[in-house]
């Protein structure tokens, strides 16, 4: 089921405070919103409310079988992106950025927020389907940069399927397949990045895929390879 609202605050504050209340919100439902005048991304960031842009949020129920919780983030990124593929014709256009970003021509086209309460993780997902918002630290694009923008309620019901359909995956057959299918979505390897641990300096380096784990891996110029469990993202050709 998915709900849509004209206006909101945040689907993600919405749901969670649902869930705080003691709602029982299943799997499967949606909130999603015309615009967000309290949207927020990742790292405390404010999400553009572009009206006409997909904005919604769903919660995954966290079950002692699953993986990782934190693996959630590629399974996320994976739906996305398998919506969107089926979208853009232009080979080699789309590529999944560590830890929640999908790029289109390098540029930011999505972007994921994870939060959990309790046996609960409120995800939060923003496509930009009309209008890219015009950030000071990155490039931004919109689908409707490739032609018309793709109409939000129908682009909703294909995300929701999708979504579906990657957590099964997810739950029957663990994360290696999961991981691998990733990579393959990402950005090459060897691509230069530049890493923002939490509390650490930048660090720049090669994008050496993922581990067991999910985690990025990164090959430091003296060839070290560091994994990295949080952090920004960036690919190197952005800073500045």
């Amino acid at each position: 089921m998915i709900e849509y609202l004209a206006e909101t605050g945040s689907t993600n504050a919405d749901l969670l405070e649902r869930v705080r209340q003691g709602e029982r919100v299943s799997e499967g439902n949606w909130l999603v919103a015309e615009r967000q005048l309290a949207g927020k991304g990742r790292q405390g960031r404010t999400w553009f409310d572009g009206a006409g842009n997909f904005m919604g949020s769903t919660v995954v129920e966290v079950r002692a079988s699953d993986p990782p919780p934190a693996s959630l983030a590629l399974v996320v990124g994976l739906a996305v992106y398998e919506t969107v593929v089926a979208i853009v014709s232009e080979p080699g256009a789309l590529a999944l950025k560590w830890p929640n970003d999908l790029l289109l021509r390098g540029a930011k086209l999505a972007g994921i927020l994870l939060e959990r309460e309790g046996d609960a993780i409120v995800v939060g997902i923003g496509v930009n389907l009309g209008k890219a918002p015009d950030l000071p630290d990155r490039e931004t694009i919109a689908l409707s940069a490739l032609g018309p923008a793709p109409d939000r309620n129908q682009f909703a019901n294909s995300l929701a399927r999708q979504l579906d359909t990657e957590l099964e995956r997810w739950r029957t057959f663990g994360l290696p397949p999961m991981i691998r299918r990733w990579e393959l979505a990402a950005h090459a390897l060897g691509t230069e990045l530049r890493v923002q641990p939490p509390g650490e300096d930048v660090l720049l380096g090669a994008f050496a895929g993922l581990d067991d784990s999910g985690a990025l891996q990164l090959r430091l110029p003296d060839g070290e390879v560091k994994v990295i469990h949080a952090g920004d993202v960036m690919l190197a050709r952005e800073e500045g």
